[in-house]
């Protein structure tokens, strides 16, 4: 989650990525997706794009 007026997210991570930070919160798989399709950047470490077959 970012910073700010709504806590915007910045990133996903799967949820084993031992990089996710302190601010963060659970979603389900098809909003994993949507974040990732609408240009929300995917975890470096973990990759959650890949496991979620969302590449681009």
């Amino acid at each position: 989650m970012g910073i700010g007026q709504g806590w915007p997210p910045i990133e996903v991570q799967a949820g084993h990525c031992h990089a996710a930070g302190s601010r963060r919160r659970t979603i389900g798989r098809d909003q994993a997706r949507s974040l990732l399709s609408e240009g929300i950047r995917a975890g470096a470490h973990c990759r959650p794009d890949t496991d979620l077959g969302v590449l681009g």
